[in-house]
Parts: structure tokens; sequence; C-alpha cells
């Protein structure tokens, strides 16, 4: 019980706040990416599927690369991003919830766009006949109707989010309080060999893994 006491569970709530901020971002931008992408026929539309799709198989060590590169202060959008809001991208919190929301974006993204192309299209235009505005009709007639779609792409892109490692690593480094997030910390324990704080760590992550996608599978499993 000792060795439990003096675990500094700091990076672990980081994880947690990391993947909530990320999962929340992600939701709306997602919601309305997808619905738009789901009632447009433009061209370049499988090239844009193509780049949102990217990081589910590209290399978490190559994305980090390139979005270290993209987002350092020497690269034109980090050295404005960080003249305009007097913040730098790199090695701190607020770079990892952007290259965790460009790494996870695939995982939110695919459930509610295969679930908005399920539906009809007689169910949008029985809303407007009726006189619902778009607005409307997203969040009282459509976003019910893909329940199941919504929530496992929240709770994957949650657990996603959680167990990130290469991209973090690229982007946060080990800055304890900024970027050390549970992955960071494991790693680091076991090339310490302290084995028991890797350990309490990879369990904490097991458990919550475990926990979101059994609510997933129960969850879908009552409503089918």
């Amino acid at each position: 019980m000792s060795e439990l006491a003096n675990i500094d569970y700091e990076p672990f709530w980081l994880s947690l706040k990391l993947s909530f901020i990320t999962t929340f971002i992600l939701f709306f931008f997602c919601v309305a990416l997808a619905y738009f992408m789901s009632q447009k026929k433009f061209f370049g539309k499988a090239f844009l599927e193509s780049i949102i799709s990217l990081p589910l198989v590209l290399p978490p060590s190559v994305l980090g690369f390139y979005l270290l590169i993209f987002l350092s202060p020497y690269s034109f959008f980090g050295k404005f991003i960080e003249e305009l809001f007097g913040v730098r991208l790199v090695f701190n919190f607020t770079g990892l919830v952007v290259a965790s929301c460009i790494y996870s974006l695939p995982f939110m993204f695919g459930p509610i766009y295969a679930g908005l192309n399920s539906l009809k299209k007689s169910l949008f235009e029985a809303s407007y006949s009726l006189g619902k505005s778009k607005l409307t009709t997203i969040f009282r007639v459509i976003l019910p109707s893909i329940r199941s779609n919504l929530l496992t792409a929240i709770v994957v892109s949650f657990a996603h989010t959680m167990g990130e490692f290469g991209v973090v690593l690229m982007i946060g480094g080990s800055v304890a309080g900024e970027s050390k997030v549970a992955s960071i910390a494991i790693f680091e324990a076991v090339e310490m060999l302290d084995y028991t704080k890797a350990h309490i760590y990879a369990l904490l992550m097991l458990i919550i893994s475990f926990f979101v996608l059994f609510i997933v599978y129960f969850l879908n499993s009552k409503k089918a």
C-alpha cells in the first residue's frame, strides 16, 4: 500500500484530461464534417476521405514527425500561431491536444459518417416537409437515429487518445505536468526498471480500455 501512495498519478490524470478535451472537440467537428460529406457530392471527396482516414494506416512515428515539423515555431503555421496567440504548439499540453485531434480524427469521424450514410434520405425530407430547420433536423431527428454510432465514436476516440504513445512522444516529449501522459510514464518506468510504477499505470490503462469497450458492446447488445 505504501508503494501505491508514493506513485505519481499526475501523468494518468493528464491522459484523462487530454482524452476528454480531444473527444469533446472532435465530436462537434466530426458531426458537422460527417453531415456535410454525407449530404454532398463534390470533386475530390475521395481524396478528402483518404486524408481523414490516413492516421488509421500511417505509423504514429511518421505522423508525429510531420506534425512536429508542421507545429514547430520554425514552420509557417507554428510561427503564425505563436505570434498571434503567444502559444507554442510543441512540448506542451496545447500541442498535445492539436496532435491528438488529428491522430484520433478518423476514430470519431468513421462511425458517425457510416451512421449518417445508413439513413434514408426520406428521413431528412420528412423533417424538412414538417417545417423543421436543418439544425433542428440534425439534433432532434438525425443524431438520435444514430445513437449507437455516436456512442461508438465517442468511446473509441476517448480510449484511443488515452493509449497514444508515438505521436504524443514526438510532439510533447516528457515534460512533467504538461506532456508526460500515462503512456510516456509507463515507457520511462520500464526504462528505469521501476516495474511497480509501470504495472500500476498499465493496469489502470487496461481497466479503462476494457471498461469503455464493454460499455459499447453492452449498450449495442441491448439495442439489438
